[in-house]
């Protein structure tokens, strides 16, 4: 006979068997908390676990790239400091870092106004420019006249971090941090510099890959703390944006 076999009820627990849930992963426990809380916190805890795992594993397959193409330009960006080459912005380091600030169009202003967003990712890095530039060479560069971004920074209190201006060059075009139209696009960008040749190693290509329905392309979370921890807390990120003033 032909049809749909009829369901199977779900199997008992032979009697006498006890279910044991997942041990604990630790003793820690705070004021107050229910059993219910401990309980889902304990699952949450399981999966932020398996998450640092695959954080490490993205990071080794990171580590694991082969170079990239090799640089065909030195390009030449203007610094407080006179003009530097891609080259020269290694410094004693082998690995260089580089941000692509955005200026974004407004109104009649050709040069536009400072990203509130790449503003509230280089309030973080600044103040661990120090420490990164022990280990790598660090800079973050805006197609604007120097004096335009130098401004910006002055009035935001950057006093440690590397600034550029790309405007002399292709440098933004030719790696992408440029739309067709001219327009800017943030973008943070490894080169390394392997027996006095420099080459691309990484780029968050993951601005350019397809998202989720209602996801933010999050290629530069890693760093950009702000939404790390609107992420800790019940209202999450929201509809929250970051501005370069906040109301009193």
């Amino acid at each position: 006979m032909g049809g749909t076999p009829p369901s199977r009820p779900p199997p008992r627990t032979p009697p006498g068997v006890l279910i044991v849930a997942e041990e604990p992963l630790h003793e820690t426990r705070f004021p107050g908390e229910s059993d219910e809380y401990r309980s889902a916190r304990d699952a949450l805890l399981r999966a932020e676990i398996e998450l640092r795992r695959a954080e490490e594993t993205v990071a080794a397959k990171r580590r694991e790239l082969p170079l990239g193409g090799e640089a065909t330009d030195d390009y030449v960006f203007d610094s407080t400091a006179g003009p530097v080459t891609l080259s020269e912005l290694f410094g004693d380091k082998d690995t260089l870092f580089l941000y692509s600030f955005m200026f974004l169009p407004e109104g009649d202003d050709p040069l536009g106004r400072p990203c509130p967003s790449c503003t509230s990712i280089i309030d973080a890095v600044d103040g661990e420019a120090q420490h990164l530039e022990s280990v790598i060479a660090v800079a973050a560069a805006a197609k604007v006249p120097l004096p335009r971004f130098t401004e910006h920074a002055a009035r935001r209190g950057w006093s440690h971090l590397r600034l550029l201006s790309s405007a002399g060059s292709t440098y933004n075009a030719d790696y992408h941090a440029e739309a067709p139209d001219g327009s800017q696009w943030p973008l943070a960008t490894v080169f390394v510099r392997r027996d006095g040749r420099i080459y691309h190693y990484w780029s968050s290509e993951l601005f350019f890959a397809p998202t989720d329905p209602g996801q933010h392309p999050r290629h530069v979370d890693l760093m950009w703390p702000i939404w790390k921890i609107l992420d800790l807390t019940p209202g999450g990120r929201g509809d929250f944006d970051p501005q370069l003033t906040y109301g009193t």
